[in-house]
């Protein structure tokens, strides 16, 4: 027992260096999978405990450090970035640069606590998909780790238009109009802010080619066919993908796309 608990401590380490998901045991076993390491993870926070008082998490609350040590996420309502360095178990967390848009008394309240938390020296344990950060005074802030939704299988709402390097948002009254979901047999169907429609994408590397589309031929009002119009460009051939946690970007060859993001089931 004393060589088990001496082993997850040192592949809890190597997680938290971000060294890869895998590694010895140390006891002549084998490999053991410990969970995700701490940077290149999507961390949702579940909850802040302060001051012995646990409050839950406001959806959309989560962080994420990349290799290099940066922080970036969400307090409940408010975007942050950080600096952070790893020393073994303990992450040091320094003064976050965060958004100033105002937020329910309630949320406020819950990012308050989440920002004095996520601060200074943090020990981190990391036991399966869950990581727990705890302050020097007893404080601790609990994740779980949410995997990248997968292109096949998923139900994408469109959010935007791309155009090069510029985003617009949909014409107005067509918000939650459009979604689209890929087949793992190389289909594609959903609705492009009026009509239905359904037709194959293969999907290779990180393209995606579509064939031609089949749909009804409804009439809608402008903004919803203007939607409509645009989409059927971008969904034509050859497009190129990126996923980047829950959303979704895909880009013709002339530079125009869309933006979309992964429908949470249940809501």
């Amino acid at each position: 027992m004393r060589n088990q608990r001496m082993a997850v401590g040192v592949l809890a380490l190597l997680a938290l260096a971000g060294c890869g998901t895998e590694t010895g045991a140390g006891d002549g076993s084998g490999s053991v999978r410990t969970g995700p390491p701490v940077a290149g993870v999507h961390w949702n926070v579940d909850s802040v405990t302060a001051g012995g008082r646990k409050t839950e998490a406001p959806d959309g609350a989560h962080v994420v450090i990349d290799p290099e040590g940066r922080a970036t996420g969400n307090f409940g309502c408010n975007h942050f970035t950080a600096e952070t360095r790893t020393d073994g178990d303990t992450i040091t967390v320094q003064r976050a640069t965060t958004t100033a848009m105002g937020c329910e008394q309630s949320v406020q309240r819950f990012e308050t606590a989440m920002s004095r938390a996520f601060s200074g020296e943090l020990t981190a344990a990391v036991s399966g998909r869950t990581l727990t950060l705890t302050t020097e005074n007893g404080d601790s802030i609990a994740l779980t780790s949410e995997p990248p939704a997968p292109l096949t299988g998923t139900t994408w709402t469109v959010t935007s238009l791309v155009s090069g390097s510029t985003a617009s948002s949909l014409p107005a009254g067509t918000e939650q109009k459009a979604r689209l979901t890929f087949g793992k047999d190389g289909t594609v169907r959903g609705t492009l802010g009026c009509n239905s429609f359904r037709g194959t994408a293969e999907v290779s590397g990180s393209t995606v080619t579509f064939g031609p589309l089949d749909g009804t031929r409804m009439m809608c009002p402008d903004p919803r066919m203007k939607l409509e119009r645009a989409l059927l460009a971008i969904l034509d051939g050859r497009t190129t993908y990126r996923i980047d946690h829950r959303t979704l970007s895909l880009t013709a060859a002339n530079g125009e796309g869309l933006g979309a993001t992964a429908q949470v089931p249940g809501k």
